[in-house]
């Protein structure tokens, strides 16, 4: 179990570091950097700002629903293991105490 929670702490250092430091993360199709461009052009600087952190904001959504989602479903395996175990536990005291 210590393995997979090295591993999984692992995948999402990782994929934090990627989704930081990739430089690609502000690119736009090409409509909107010839929209973007003719309005810095002209001076407003505002739209181009907003404009990156909502494709940002839509880039992100997904990626932050699964792992919710994934938090829970590790949660929820977790907890059913705990059960078996002590289920397990039990049963193994109660068939030890019989056969002494």
């Amino acid at each position: 179990m210590q393995y997979i929670s090295s591993l999984l702490y692992k995948a999402l250092l990782t994929m934090v570091l990627v989704l930081i430091i990739n430089p690609n993360l502000t690119a736009q199709c090409a409509m909107c950097r010839s929209t973007l461009e003719n309005n810095v052009s002209n001076g407003d600087v505002g739209i181009a700002a907003n404009l990156n952190f909502g494709i940002l904001y839509l880039f992100l959504t997904p990626y932050l629903l699964v792992s919710i989602i994934a938090f829970f479903w590790y949660k929820s395996s977790r907890a059913k293991l705990h059960q078996k175990e002590s289920i397990s536990r039990k049963l193994k005291q109660l068939l030890s105490g019989r056969h002494s």
